[in-house]
């Protein structure tokens, strides 16, 4: 697995042996891999920083950034989100010329983190080198590379081997602009071979889906350009009015408005729409988190998507659920806001988030 991410990192994302490679991230997620391997294959450096990227001080990852002259960043999207909050005048502070190269991975990207960090951290210069994988996969899907435009979120080119496709529900590749389903068609030296004591369960999950490929679990779109974007997790997915929407769409709208910093959005059940749509954000720092916030926040839905997905609730809370890897859990808050058990938290790194989304709802 680890020569699979090195490999990948080298070819598609020109990694150097003249680069410095910072991944501010749980070394027990697949980065850990990736920052142990990619700069002693290919004879970079690497840094390496405890702590959190916002403590002491609001401005310690760009200070890092600045002091140790990083060349190479990884960054996962939820991290620019919790970034920008602090404003342009934070990250404007420091000199990041020695940035040449930025990738990004762990979940979607929605459109205004994207831009505020291509604008104000790459300076509008460096590229955004978006990679998709997997831990269990051990290499890349879709990658960005230095061949390919940029567009916010968006990934040039197929993992390299992997049989790359889109696909719908009896496996049929869909044409661009057709949200379908992310598969795998060829065998991977990098899959992992079963689950601990569950054989079966690893091949309901992976292989039995859609017979004959590898189902990822994620919904993806190939655009008219030949771009590929990662629409959000296909469990995640909310069909309103006959329409199948994935959470990225939505929440871009919502970060977009410049109100709020981040945001889950889930479907409920709906006995007229089928499913509704309830929205759990993160207002920015100084904003009151009060009803003229979530109207506008509303309105934004509705001018975007049409009125038949103005949402059924706006939750505004302090920080949502998430991994160790900064992943937005909206299994769980999907779980807590239909009253389930939210089920096993110890891979959350803010089980006190679900307390309050538990406590929102209670009042």
């Amino acid at each position: 697995m680890r020569w699979l991410a090195a490999r990948d990192m080298h070819i598609w994302a020109d990694f150097k042996p003249s680069d410095r490679f910072f991944f501010m991230s749980d070394m027990g997620w697949m980065v850990g891999a990736m920052c142990a391997c990619i700069p002693s294959y290919f004879g970079g450096s690497l840094l390496v920083a405890e702590g959190t990227p916002d403590y002491p001080d609001t401005g310690r990852f760009w200070r890092l950034m600045q002091d140790y002259k990083v060349s190479y960043l990884g960054v996962a999207p939820t991290l620019i989100r919790s970034l920008m909050r602090y404003g342009d005048e934070e990250v404007e502070r420091y000199d990041l010329a020695s940035l040449r190269i930025t990738c990004s991975g762990g979940e979607a990207w929605t459109e205004a983190p994207w831009l505020w960090f291509f604008k104000h951290a790459c300076k509008e210069r460096g590229p955004i080198l978006n990679i998709v994988g997997g831990t269990e996969v051990g290499g890349g899907n879709f990658t960005g590379t230095l061949h390919h435009p940029l567009r916010p979120g968006s990934f040039g080119a197929r993992g390299l081997g992997a049989g790359v496709d889109i696909v719908n529900d009896d496996g049929q590749p869909v044409g661009p602009e057709q949200v379908g389903e992310l598969v795998l068609r060829n065998p991977n030296i990098g899959f992992t071979k079963s689950l601990w004591q569950d054989d079966e369960r690893y091949l309901d999950s992976y292989w039995r889906t859609i017979p004959g490929v590898w189902v990822h679990g994620d919904f993806a779109m190939r655009d008219d350009d030949g771009l590929f974007y990662i629409l959000g997790r296909s469990d995640d997915t909310i069909k309103v009015c006959g329409k199948r929407t994935g959470p990225a769409e939505i929440e871009t709208l919502l970060t977009g408005t410049g109100k709020v910093s981040e945001a889950a959005v889930i479907g409920v059940t709906d006995e007229v729409k089928g499913s509704a749509i309830v929205c759990v954000c993160v207002p920015m720092p100084g904003l009151a988190a009060d009803a003229a916030l979530q109207a506008k926040l509303s309105q934004a839905f509705v001018h975007g998507m049409g009125s038949s997905y103005r949402p059924k609730q706006v939750l505004l809370v302090g920080n949502l659920p998430k991994t160790r890897n900064m992943k937005i859990m909206r299994r769980v808050v999907r779980a807590v806001y239909r009253g389930d058990s939210p089920g096993d938290l110890s891979s959350l790194v803010n089980p006190e988030a679900v307390t309050e989304l538990q406590g929102k709802l209670a009042g």
